[in-house]
């Protein structure tokens, strides 16, 4: 499909399309506590959306930095909401609810500012075997369906046994499944964290050193 080009970011498909992600994830937070239908659909359609911004970023030619932010701060602040309700609802939980917050947005944000720094064309590309596998497309889809309907079907499970399957709850089946893949992307959401964090200890130690070489010519002259 062929489209008119322009330099305008801010209206590219893929961007636009996460505009549109952001509107479904604020109605699924407004309903998330009292319509579990509205609130669900809105949001699992916009996780869904998350798969097709990068399709057409590619189909158009129109991948950006702006954009990969955007889908970053939508992904965190989206599943920041889900967890925010989810420890609500099951308060006996929280603790865990909260380390999940706390490790999906700083392990996320450190390893995007550190690609930033480090000069990275993509926080997607990295020399670490596990960042290289991770974001290898059909497992990263993998991961992050299957963290998303973890949580999802806690959600549900609050309203909801859902459809039974030989008298147990679909929902539950699910959540039991998932839950494995859920705590090994919070794991791998740490590897992130100490990923970047080796590497934006070699800028620190490179801009030292620079900075020593810069200043052995002065202090040389002085001494004379």
């Amino acid at each position: 499909m062929a489209i008119a080009e322009h330099d305008n970011v801010f209206i590219f498909v893929p961007n636009l399309i996460g505009y549109a992600r952001i509107v479904l994830a604020l109605i699924a937070f407004w309903f998330m506590s009292t319509n579990y239908v509205i609130s669900g659909w809105c949001y699992v359609t916009s996780a869904l959306l998350d798969a097709v911004d990068g399709h057409a970023a590619r189909a158009f030619n129109q991948s950006t930095r702006f954009g990969a932010m955007l889908d970053q701060l939508t992904d965190r602040c989206g599943t920041t909401g889900l967890l925010v309700t989810l420890a609500y609802f099951y308060p006996r939980y929280m603790f865990w609810f909260q380390l999940s917050i706390a490790i999906d947005v700083a392990c996320h944000w450190l390893f995007m500012q550190t690609s930033v720094v480090v000069g990275r064309s993509s926080h997607k590309v990295n020399d670490n075997f596990i960042m290289r596998l991770y974001y290898q497309k059909d497992i990263l889809t993998f991961m992050c369906c299957v963290n998303e309907l973890f949580y999802v079907c806690l959600y549900l499970l609050h309203f909801t046994y859902g459809p039974l399957i030989f008298g147990a709850s679909l929902f539950k089946i699910l959540a039991f499944l998932t839950g494995p893949f859920a705590v090994l992307k919070a794991l791998i959401s740490v590897m992130h964290a100490y990923v970047a964090g080796i590497d934006l200890a070699a800028v620190d130690v490179r801009e030292r050193q620079e900075k020593r070489q810069k200043s052995e010519p002065v202090s040389g002259k002085k001494l004379e």
